[in-house]
């Protein structure tokens, strides 16, 4: 009579190979940080709305016979200081540029002129680059947002424009991919672009 062996994983190595599997998981999870991760997702996405917003209104200025800046519900004002033009009615709570702010959670991503950047896209003659305003990413944090203002530097069709964002990862607020400080702007913790980014929105 003869008796069949049969082969397979002890106790004990089942433990030790769980064990390295553990082992593995949290070295991948600390040197990958997957929040991190999340977080230069959004940055990529904010750094890419942003330009596509000024690109937007680059054209738009450009191309339209009278631009509008403010789509008719205020006035681009005539310096840089403290009376940018916005709307009191859409401004965000905080800060001493608060009534000089446009937020978008306050506003809508319409291109008609009565979105979070008041500027109707939809009425020019080449077409719309956009075919809804960008919202920030990250709709659960209170902190991040796109805002706008304008300013006539001077003549009535001689603007220029701030658009800017919060950036939340280390890899863009820390060298050598560092886009706050060199920005061109004024603010030490939100990217600055647009045709004059020291708007001090």
């Amino acid at each position: 009579m003869q008796t069949q062996n049969k082969k397979g994983f002890t106790l004990i190595e089942l433990l030790i190979v769980i064990g390295i599997l553990a082992v593995l998981a949290t070295v991948t999870v600390l040197v990958l940080n997957p929040a991190e991760l999340f977080r230069q997702a959004r940055d990529s996405q904010r750094l890419s709305d942003l330009g596509s917003l000024k690109s937007a209104l680059a054209l738009y200025l450009t191309t339209a016979s009278t631009p509008d800046l403010s789509g008719g519900t205020f006035s681009c004002a005539t310096n840089f200081g403290s009376d940018k033009a916005a709307s009191a009615a859409t401004a965000f709570a905080g800060g001493a540029a608060s009534a000089y702010t446009l937020k978008t959670s306050s506003g809508t991503s319409t291109i008609t002129g009565t979105g979070w950047v008041p500027v109707n896209f939809s009425g020019m003659t080449v077409g719309s680059p956009l075919s809804v305003l960008p919202t920030d990413p990250n709709v659960s944090d209170a902190t991040t947002y796109y805002a706008y203002a304008c300013s006539e530097i001077s003549g009535a069709t001689n603007f220029t424009f701030e658009l800017n964002a919060k950036m939340e990862s280390t890899r863009y607020t820390t060298a050598p991919d560092d886009v706050i400080t060199t920005d061109g702007g004024n603010q030490a913790l939100r990217y600055e672009t647009g045709t004059y980014p020291a708007l001090a929105l």
